[in-house]
């Protein structure tokens, strides 16, 4: 089995393989493992399920301890794929305040970081082609289905070709 990571790699059964795939990732393709499902008003405004996560956005903490609680991501680990957002806080022994990771899949968002004008505009070129694909694949199954109502010929043509001998 190979240690390096492989980008030709497509998908595999086995759990070890799915998480050497993920251990083995480079910091700059691990970006869209963390991502943030948008809140309901936000999913209806922009139309897509999910965006990557970053500093300054407003989530809503939605498993764990810190359950209800909001805050603005200050900082993202990408190898461990935890958040640290404000309001979200620890004690330590000697009395100071320390932010507490929570993992990317805990979290909800509920308000975006528009800095970058194009973060939108990517998510929204995919979105589309998604879209596309979802309505090719619908007329796929269609014209399969119609096919499965006509009977094939290969039948009678192999009863024909033994006859003839």
């Amino acid at each position: 089995m190979k240690t390096d990571f492989s980008n030709s790699w497509k998908a595999s059964k086995q759990p070890r393989k799915q998480r050497k795939y993920v251990a083995n990732m480079p910091l700059h393709l691990r970006d869209r493992l963390c991502s943030v499902h948008l809140s309901k008003e936000l999913r209806k405004q922009y139309g897509f399920r999910a965006i990557v996560a970053r500093v300054g956005d407003k989530v809503t903490v939605s498993r764990g301890q810190f359950r209800k609680k909001t805050g603005r991501i200050e900082g993202i680990n990408r190898k461990k794929s935890k958040a640290y957002i404000t309001g979200v806080e620890v004690l330590k022994k000697d009395g100071s305040k320390v932010l507490y990771p929570v993992h990317i899949s805990n979290l909800l968002l509920t308000e975006m970081n528009l800095d970058d004008k194009k973060r939108l505009k990517n998510k929204a070129v995919s979105s589309s082609k998604s879209v596309q694909k979802k309505q090719n694949g619908s007329e796929k199954i269609s014209s399969k289905t119609d096919n499965k109502n006509q009977k094939p010929d290969n039948k009678n043509t192999k009863i024909d070709n033994k006859n003839i001998k």
